[in-house]
């Protein structure tokens, strides 16, 4: 039976949204607009995305650190083209206690700045280098419109900050930290993701350019899911990140930065997610298993402990509420929990318990006398494949191509997706594609196509395959 409380994804999208982060009691509004609270479940979700990326970072060589919440004014002005890249977002500090401050603090949108300057004073030799430093912080950026998870004013995020002694060693870093996000998306969210470059109109302010991770939803529409920049010694040189190197001269360093965010648990909602609430990838769920006593029997509970006893591998929670079991079953679908397990005398009698399926919604029952281990195991790594089989059918039945703009309109006058097409390289026909209901260049993709020998704007000669999308 369908969630009453959950909007059809297929009526209202945006509405089904919604009612799945209230629904799943991921997030809560604040008093201030764009401000959320991020409620148990939603942050121990990202709890468990946190350990898996910092695990994966640690296993490269990264370290965590912490800088600053506040950024100096005259420090942030060093670079103009992140000044420029953000100003519009930036929220300012301009009392402390009680009396005016002479210089505004900047509430960091991104920390480059901070690092640079740190940087600039603890790096004098090549022998200082690479530095392979990430945080994991909140920034603050005032957006207009804000969605939960998908754009808020304060977010999660964790931004590595990197310096090296070559070119050749920091490109090598972006590419690295772009394969590791291309990694942890497929492998741990079960969510297909294509990976190329940004345009010089859609990177990073400040860049020489932007990798990027880009993940289509159940609905169409694009999500940026992580970026990797790569800045030459553009950073280096606005902030005196200078190094003696190997022939004894001075030299500037070389960097990167690379981020990837909060809105990483929108994206598990809207590419996994049904009518009856949140669905998890096992790999990633804080909760592998609930158990549910049908009835408080003393043999039903007894049941219960020895069955979490046996899933040591698992994460296992028994649900002792006082609720019904009704109530239970719903709620466990609702948080998105992968596997239920429901004991109740009647199949105990039988020396049977049921498992019931989060994705599918298939139950299998079970002797008491099968291995449960092996069974739970098993059906956990079936859901994680299934997941990413079925968003990647769906990414493919959401792929078109195009030739020109008519038939790229024709497209999005029917579906949203991604829309594969020829480009010459130039920001006016970039911009002319954009006339069509948004439509922006997500990235130029490693893995080229030859749709076409003409740019889909103008049919002059194309340069680059470019995928296209609406985003959020």
């Amino acid at each position: 039976m369908k969630n009453k409380a959950i909007t059809s994804r297929d009526l209202d999208f945006a509405k089904w949204y919604t009612d799945i982060v209230k629904e799943a009691k991921l997030v809560s509004y604040s008093a201030i607009k764009g401000f959320v609270i991020l409620e148990e479940n939603g942050y121990a979700i990202w709890e468990m995305m946190q350990a898996k990326m910092d695990a994966m970072f640690k296993e490269t060589g990264h370290r965590n650190v912490y800088l600053p919440l506040l950024i100096p004014e005259k420090l942030l002005n060093k670079e103009k083209e992140l000044v420029a890249g953000f100003s519009p977002e930036v929220a300012w500090v301009t009392i402390g206690g009680q009396k005016e401050l002479e210089d505004r603090l900047c509430i960091r949108p991104t920390s480059e700045t901070l690092f640079g300057e740190y940087y600039s004073e603890i790096i004098r030799s090549y022998r200082d280098l690479p530095k392979l430093y990430n945080q994991w912080c909140n920034v603050v950026r005032w957006e207009k419109e804000t969605r939960p998870f998908l754009r808020t004013r304060e977010f999660l995020w964790q931004e590595g900050h990197t310096v090296h002694e070559t070119s050749q060693e920091a490109e090598e870093e972006t590419m690295k930290i772009l394969k590791i996000y291309q990694r942890f998306f497929e492998e741990y969210l079960a969510i297909p993701v294509v990976v190329g470059r940004k345009t010089e109109k859609e990177k990073f302010a400040g860049a020489e350019y932007t990798l990027t991770v880009e993940a289509l939803m159940y609905n169409g529409v694009a999500l940026q899911s992580a970026t990797s920049h790569y800045f030459g010694d553009k950073f280096a040189r606005a902030y005196d990140i200078k190094f003696s190197n190997r022939n004894n001269e001075l030299e500037y360093a070389y960097q990167t930065s690379w981020g990837a965010t909060t809105r990483m648990i929108g994206g598990l909602i809207m590419v996994h997610s049904d009518d009856n609430g949140l669905v998890l990838p096992p790999k990633i769920a804080p909760t592998q298993i609930v158990i549910i006593p049908i009835q408080d029997s003393e043999k039903v509970l007894e049941v219960a402990e020895s069955i979490k006893n046996k899933l040591t591998k698992n994460t296992v929670e028994i649900d002792l509420s006082e609720k019904s079991a009704g109530f239970k079953f719903a709620e466990a679908e609702v948080k998105g929990i992968p596997l239920r397990i429901e004991i109740g005398e009647r199949d105990l009698a039988k020396n049977e318990i049921s498992i019931v399926r989060r994705d599918t919604r298939e139950r299998i029952n079970l002797s008491l006398d099968d291995d449960l281990q092996e069974v739970v195991a098993n059906l956990l790594d079936t859901m994680q494949k299934d997941l990413y089989d079925k968003a990647k059918a769906r990414e493919e039945s959401l792929t078109f191509e195009a030739k020109n703009l008519d038939e790229m309109k024709a497209i999005m006058d029917k579906q949203a997706g991604f829309i594969k097409a020829m480009w010459c390289g130039s920001p006016e026909c970039e911009e002319k594609v954009k006339e069509i209901k948004g439509l922006k260049a997500r990235c130029l993709p490693f893995e080229k196509e030859a749709i076409s020998d003409t740019c889909v704007a103008c049919g002059e000669k194309a340069k680059e395959y470019v995928i296209w999308a609406i985003q959020y």
